[in-house]
């Protein structure tokens, strides 16, 4: 039986060109994130069962990618239960990893600890369009910082990446969770039902208001609370003006310094940001993951039709590790999203090296090929990058295709005469 040379379902090979892309923003985000003090970490791929299943991970904990036991500690004619089958599996986010990181490392770490963490992650999810089940992800997170300076500075070094891979006129959306929750409140939903009501919400964008409406309807929720829920939604703006109601609207049920920190946040990125963007609230904007505690923000693009990163506050996830509870703070890009959109639109690497390719004939003699080869060294300690190659009978040929590839200098050598 033939081997089978297609990538498993959802994996995907990288072909040359988007590798080189995949480089260039690798190197930008390290460069960028760098200038903001952020510093490069790494964790295992593989983390312990108990952890990915925490209940802090959404619908993602439906899609790991579960490792069973190796060698003695596999015992399949005893197993009862998936447990004692399975002791870990593949990560599918970083922030578990990184949480389980600071925990065990925080003694060693400053405080505040700005990480950068880039890696691929697992998830075993239905491909598609810009998503796969083998991904890289790339984050950053500041953590035992309680105040709003996490979130200015996690934006603004993110849509400062953004701008130097010339992305233009896209959006960061914000809330806080607690004004969800907040809202949810005021309306008259129980509390227990608040997660029922957020993942309705989520498909604002899909389905609208009345789609929401439809079907908080068929949950069997009072119509007051439904129509008033989402006549709240009419009313706020997507400005600041829009979180100032918030205030205002929710002052019995809502801590006014919550609002009046999401104003700081938006006021003094738009003051000082150096990409072009623009900030908006968006209080229908809820994130899947349950480990938020407070502002929440994502990435969105005309272009993608979607989102192309997001992130926010967790206050709550390291205090599972440690018993104490850690401010923390990340903002995650969709990395695989970006690259695509940039092959999408034929980006060129900037300031690229020379790229030169020497044809040689074959049967060259021995002599005349040392020299070539110490030709190209020279070269190659000049900064040019040099492909030595066999010249094909199809020179033609050979030459378009490592054109495509960048090459724009060719020399050709032969036997008789160099």
């Amino acid at each position: 039986m033939a081997l089978k040379k297609k990538p498993v379902t959802g994996m995907k090979d990288i072909l040359p060109k988007e590798m080189e892309i995949r480089n260039y923003v690798t190197s930008m985000i390290r460069e960028t994130y760098a200038s903001f003090g952020f510093t490069s970490i790494e964790t295992p791929c593989v983390e312990h069962i108990e952890n990915l299943c925490s209940k802090q991970g959404g619908d993602n904990e439906k899609l790991i990618f579960k490792i069973l036991k190796r060698g003695e500690k596999l015992k399949l004619e005893e197993a009862k239960e998936e447990a004692d089958l399975v002791d870990s599996g593949l990560r599918y986010d970083l922030t578990v990893p990184l949480s389980r990181y600071y925990s065990n490392n925080a003694n060693d770490l400053p405080a505040p600890f700005k990480a950068l963490q880039m890696g691929y992650v697992w998830r075993a999810d239905r491909p598609q369009r810009g998503r796969f089940r083998q991904f890289m992800q790339c984050d950053i997170d500041i953590l035992g910082e309680p105040t709003y300076m996490a979130e200015i500075e996690l934006v603004l070094a993110t849509t400062t990446l953004l701008g130097k891979l010339d992305f233009h006129n896209f959006t960061i959306r914000i809330n806080d969770r607690r004004i969800l929750k907040a809202m949810a409140e005021y309306s008259g939903f129980p509390k227990e039902s608040f997660d029922t009501v957020f993942i309705t919400l989520d498909k604002m964008d899909k389905i609208g208001l009345d789609g929401v409406a439809e079907e908080l309807s068929a949950e069997g929720f009072a119509k007051e609370s439904i129509d008033t829920y989402l006549g709240m939604f009419k009313e706020i703006t997507s400005d600041i003006q829009g979180v100032r109601y918030c205030k205002e609207k929710l002052k019995d049920v809502l801590d006014p310094k919550i609002a009046e920190d999401l104003e700081t946040i938006i006021s003094t990125v738009e003051a000082v940001k150096t990409a072009d963007f623009k900030m908006a609230f968006d209080p229908t904007l809820v994130r899947g993951m349950s480990y938020y505690t407070g502002p929440i923000f994502e990435i969105s693009m005309d272009e993608f039709g979607g989102s192309v990163g997001g992130g926010g506050r967790y206050d709550e996830m390291i205090g599972k590790f440690t018993g104490n509870n850690t401010s923390a703070c990340g903002f995650s890009i969709g990395f695989e999203r970006i690259v695509m959109l940039l092959l999408e639109r034929g980006y060129e690497v900037p300031g690229g090296k020379g790229k030169k390719a020497y044809l040689i004939e074959k049967n060259m003699p021995a002599d005349k090929l040392t020299e070539i080869f110490r030709q190209a060294s020279e070269e190659r300690k000049a900064g040019t990058q040099v492909n030595i190659s066999i010249m094909k009978k199809n020179k033609k040929f050979q030459k378009d295709q490592m054109t495509a590839e960048g090459y724009t200098e060719f020399v050709e050598f032969f036997k008789d005469r160099m």
